[in-house]
């Protein structure tokens, strides 16, 4: 039995951390570049681990390595080698697995990001490529394996907008023994997720890899809170087992380029208990999420589900 099924063997609701990105830059850490928090990779990789730590203090049982932005060609691309990226991208699973252990308990997803984090454009809330699934495939695929290899308990692959990506993805997994991930995608609406494909087929369409054992979930990140029920929904409908990790509620101004609006952890850790009973078996935060919002998810799900 490995980690994965030892954990859910627990027979409660796991919680996934908060917002690497986010943590870092409340340690005063400039992320702006195409690299964001993987910049800090070569530059700081104490700080990722403190990020990690204070996650899984708060009461995180999985923390998400920073692969998101680190992509083999994104690195080459700002001066590494193939060698150098490589090397980078084992070290995120690294520096989480070091506090994973320190700390005596929890799970290490290795972070792969989806072409459109590459593009630096935001094209990973549009889907808007201009890429088919063949081209994806073969973009993941350096990386998947580095990752694959890596010792991580699982693999997120997250903010995934558009079904050819999904597909590519899928077919990486299917062809590597051993593997677990889940695949969350960021969405346009309550029921679609952001390239226009309906999340429910998209989920049924993913259903076999889940009764494989290899997807362990299907879900959503980076999206408003108050669309995760519709959308867990839409995932439930399909017979698969949910992930939810919604941003804080906060919007981005891009004009002002500023983060408008409230978040109340309170209210988070309150919603999470209602993803819970939807159907996700992980759920946590994205962006503008911090220990204090795991804190709160911990809690309310520690009271509403205990086992005895």
């Amino acid at each position: 039995m490995d980690r994965w099924d030892r954990a859910l063997a627990g027979g409660r609701p796991l919680v996934l951390d908060a917002g690497l990105a986010t943590g870092l830059e409340a340690y005063g850490h400039d992320l702006s570049g195409g690299l964001w928090s993987a910049r800090l990779l070569a530059e700081a990789p104490q700080e990722i681990r403190r990020v990690h730590r204070d996650h899984l203090r708060a009461g995180a049982d999985v923390v998400i390595a920073a692969g998101y932005q680190a992509s083999i060609p994104a690195l080459v691309a700002r001066g590494r080698t193939r060698a150098g990226a490589t090397r980078l991208l084992a070290l995120s699973v690294e520096l989480a697995a070091a506090e994973r252990d320190a700390f005596g308990s929890g799970l290490v997803a290795a972070g792969v990001g989806p072409y459109g984090a590459f593009l630096a454009d935001g094209s990973e809330y549009t889907g808007d490529y201009g890429t088919d699934e063949e081209e994806l495939y073969a973009w993941h695929r350096e990386r998947w394996e580095v990752l694959a290899d890596s010792g991580a308990d699982l693999i997120a692959c997250e903010t995934v907008p558009s079904a050819a990506e999904a597909r590519a993805l899928a077919r990486l997994l299917e062809e590597t023994p051993g593997a677990r991930a889940w695949i969350s995608f960021s969405c346009r609406d309550g029921r679609r997720i952001a390239d226009g494909t309906a999340l429910r087929a998209l989920a049924a369409e993913l259903a076999p890899l889940h009764v494989s054992g290899r997807l362990v979930a299907v879900g959503v990140n980076c999206v408003p809170p108050r669309l995760v029920p519709e959308l867990l929904g839409e995932i439930a409908a399909a017979g698969v087992p949910a992930v939810a990790y919604p941003n804080s509620g906060e919007v981005w101004d891009p004009v002002g380029r500023r983060w408008g609006g409230t978040s109340d952890p309170e209210g988070f850790g309150r919603a999470a208990v209602s993803w819970v009973r939807a159907g996700a078996v992980l759920v946590g935060g994205c962006c503008r999420t911090g220990p204090e919002h795991v804190r709160s998810v911990r809690a309310h799900l520690d009271r509403e589900f205990r086992v005895h």
